[in-house]
């Protein structure tokens, strides 16, 4: 099958790999896109394809792995492109943003399946999942087998795959911006000493290392604990935590792609909005 990656960022080059991998012929769409992204298609050994009307017309299937924001915005892209085949919605958004951009694929010769990734880029196997739902979601398992990215149908209805990724990246993210803002209080009031002392050194060096890891990534994560939010208030539960991650993730948008660990002291004077003298 011939597939298109829309954009291949870490997550959407390991998935295109792993579809190559499966023997399919996978594109990526190179307009306007940057040298990070030349870098990590090369990697992929995907095909370069310059315009989307050109990527609709080769492709059978797409597959969007993009910021949740952008997620709208591409799928009207690709409906406005003359694209005719499955469309991928594999983004961390909300079901019923979800339904909604499903909704608007109605009646125009693409079949639009619901998704949500788990796990890391899936550069190695048993480590990331896609799970799918919608009515040719089933089909999917058969184009990747043989590539490492493991897929799990849940069912026909649009929008239960993203009920999976919100349910458990609302607790793996929503967890570590917990950490984070505890830690940032303990050195906020001195108390971090003490709090060592409660928790061990050994989880303690943990819990700083794990915040330190996810510096780089979490300008992204932003979005995407309002969409977790979203999800809990559509299910009548309390959103605040969430949203509140959001707010915290929102200050280490400077550490944006970096390839370092930062130094400590230097996150928690963003996790604070402190100024470094």
């Amino acid at each position: 099958m011939k597939i298109g990656i829309l954009h291949p960022g870490d997550m959407g080059a390991s998935v295109g790999d792993s579809a190559r991998m499966a023997g399919n012929e996978v594109y990526w769409l190179s307009e306007q896109r940057s040298a990070k992204t030349r870098e990590r298609a090369a990697r992929a050994q995907l095909i370069e394809c310059a315009r989307l009307d050109d990527l609709a017309s080769i492709c059978e299937l797409l597959v969007s792995v993009c910021p949740p924001e952008a997620s709208n915005t591409l799928a009207a892209t690709v409906l406005a492109s003359g694209f005719r085949g499955v469309f991928v919605e594999a983004n961390a958004i909300s079901p019923q943003r979800s339904r909604a951009i499903g909704a608007t694929f109605e009646d125009s010769g693409i079949e639009y399946v619901d998704g949500g990734i788990v796990g890391p880029p899936a550069w190695q196997a048993g480590s990331t999942r896609l799970y799918l739902s919608g009515a040719a979601g089933e089909m999917m398992a058969s184009v990747f087998a043989g590539g490492v990215l493991e897929l799990r149908f849940i069912d026909a209805h649009i929008g239960s795959a993203s009920a999976m990724k919100m349910c458990y990246a609302a607790f793996t993210k929503g967890s570590t911006a917990v950490v984070a803002e505890v830690l940032a209080a303990a050195a906020h009031f001195g108390v971090a000493d003490f709090l060592t002392s409660e928790w061990g050194g050994d989880a303690m060096h943990k819990r700083v290392n794990s915040v330190r890891r996810i510096a780089g990534r979490a300008w992204r994560w932003e979005s995407e604990m309002h969409e977790i939010a979203d999800t809990l208030a559509s299910a009548g539960l309390p959103d605040g935590i969430h949203r509140a991650a959001a707010d915290l993730y929102s200050r280490l948008a400077s550490y944006k792609d970096c390839t370092e660990l930062p130094e400590w002291e230097a996150l928690l004077a963003s996790l604070l909005k402190r100024t470094e003298p």
